[in-house]
């Protein structure tokens, strides 16, 4: 599972990268400044979440408890569909993606809160 952490951590900070740069070069002139600011957003959460899930295959490796595991699949969840929805509504306009945003918002507080009450709870 820490591999596993460990590649989906990498690959979304590669991917906000290229979404990035997608976005300042192709997209900045073909989007409103609405759905641009959507787009935005949703590659910034999706590289601090990137990093987040690196910080979980971190800690998993060091301390090899199974809360740490479940905090990285609580990220992942949340960038496919927190920042997945805000990509395709910025491109697509579809509002009831916006319905979907908040389940990965709350994935993402889900996993905050587990490695911190973990953190909390340990004797380090």
């Amino acid at each position: 599972m820490i591999k596993v952490l460990f590649l989906f951590g990498l690959f979304f900070c590669g991917f906000s990268v290229v979404m990035g740069a997608f976005g300042a070069h192709v997209l900045k002139d073909k989007l409103s400044e609405y759905s641009m600011s959507i787009y935005d957003k949703a590659v910034f959460y999706q590289l601090f979440h990137a990093f987040g899930i690196l910080i979980t295959a971190v800690l998993a490796q060091i301390f090899n408890t199974q809360t740490f595991n479940l905090s990285g699949l609580l990220f992942i969840f949340g960038i496919l569909l927190f920042s997945g929805s805000l990509f395709v509504l910025s491109f697509t306009g579809i509002k009831w993606l916006g319905a979907i945003t908040p389940i990965g918002g709350v994935m993402f507080i889900l996993g905050w809160c587990l490695l911190f009450f973990k953190i909390l709870k340990m004797q380090i």
